[in-house]
């Protein structure tokens, strides 16, 4: 999948910059350095809570939960850039963190920014992926919230650090909000 994705990046023209969509940690932890940062709206895909998280945010016996994006709807995140010359010494990382198994539809997706648009590498989740939780109800949030615990901490942890996040780039996300007042509940 990764060789695909490169070769689909290299097709886009000559010496491209990589782009990549990022709507949760990568807006607050991206671990490369981007050449530049936009905000970026996507169409035809939302955030969402809606993950199953078996090691970084739960267990097998206390699954947590990650951020998914979605088909329908749409997303307010960051573009982040890589420049062309920088792109084969960051993949291995970026694609280890996000694709650690193969969970998630790497997908080019139209990305609208201030300055035009841009082609961005996105991390997508299949409705069809056994990764998928479905519709979790409030209690089930609560629940998940008070004790799912991963190697790099709690699902709450991770959702209100992408609220943060997201709040500092000035992206208020009202669905992730309210989520969170689950956790207050």
């Amino acid at each position: 999948m990764k060789r695909a994705v490169m070769a689909q990046w290299r097709a886009q023209g000559e010496r491209p910059d990589l782009w990549v969509f990022g709507y949760a940690s990568l807006v607050w932890r991206p671990e490369f350095p981007a050449a530049e940062t936009r905000l970026a709206r996507v169409h035809g895909h939302h955030r969402s809570l809606q993950m199953w998280s078996h090691v970084n945010r739960g267990t097998m016996a206390r699954p947590g939960l990650v951020f998914a994006l979605l088909p329908g709807g749409s997303c307010d995140g960051l573009v982040l850039r890589i420049p062309h010359d920088e792109v084969e010494g960051v993949m291995p990382g970026l694609w280890a963190r996000e694709m650690p198994d193969p969970v998630y539809d790497p997908k080019w997706l139209r990305c609208r920014t201030a300055q035009g648009p841009v082609l961005a590498l996105a991390f997508t989740l299949s409705r069809q992926s056994p990764s998928f939780t479905g519709h979790l109800t409030p209690a089930q949030y609560r629940d998940i919230f008070a004790h799912a615990r991963g190697r790099y901490g709690s699902t709450l942890d991770y959702a209100q650090q992408t609220f943060d996040g997201l709040l500092a780039h000035g992206i208020h996300d009202r669905a992730l909000e309210r989520l969170l007042r689950h956790a207050r509940d």
